[in-house]
């Protein structure tokens, strides 16, 4: 059970939602992109939210600011949480206007807004769960597609919903989180984006 839960923290890591989100977009939007603008969105996203972040990891790693993968502390979370909110805003204000998606746009607004969110709630001592609010934020994106085109991707948001299980038994069987935090994280992360909707829709 142990190495079954690591597993799922590993494969549903935070650190790939911002990527999982828009290749699911990608997938579910009816509309049609050519190839020079989904490599356009898709390899700068990949590269500034999963290469960029772990090589910050391993320089705070190898300078002792940070000292596990699970960033046991507070005060270690913090420093990731900058640099993740900073990669963000990148990708809002340079990434996505040079090939420009509406629901891109405030797809990552809802993370930057879910991410801040949980930074500001590491300075009252509160350590939310990351995996769950990445769940939560690609559950909700789901709904939110599903709404917005009209379509009936049921099968895939019930797929989402019991990977989120998954994710949650997991971090609670590793006790890297408690309940509280398992749920406050999740609905950071839906609640981030369900508000983004009314602007998109």
């Amino acid at each position: 059970m142990k190495v079954f839960s690591k597993i799922i923290s590993s494969v549903f890591h935070p650190l790939f939602t911002p990527i999982i989100g828009t290749v699911c977009y990608f997938k579910v939007t009816p509309k049609y992109y050519s190839l020079k603008f989904l490599s356009g969105n898709i390899l700068p996203i990949f590269i500034l939210t999963i290469i960029v972040p772990i090589i910050a990891y391993l320089i705070l790693r190898n300078l002792g600011i940070v000292t596990s993968y699970d960033l046991p502390t507070i005060k270690e979370r913090k420093y990731p949480f900058y640099v993740n909110l900073a990669l963000l805003l990148l990708i809002v204000y340079r990434v996505i206007p040079v090939n420009y998606s509406e629901e891109l746009f405030y797809f990552f607004l809802g993370l930057i807004a879910a991410t801040f969110s949980s930074l500001l709630l590491l300075f009252f001592g509160f350590k939310s769960s990351m995996h769950l609010m990445g769940m939560g934020t690609l559950v909700m994106l789901l709904i939110n597609l599903s709404v917005h085109y009209e379509i009936n991707i049921i099968m895939t948001i019930a797929i989402g919903v019991l990977c989120t299980g998954f994710v949650a038994s997991s971090r609670l069987y590793l006790k890297v989180h408690n309940t509280s935090e398992i749920i406050v994280g999740f609905l950071i992360g839906s609640i981030s984006q369900l508000i983004t909707i009314k602007y998109w829709l």
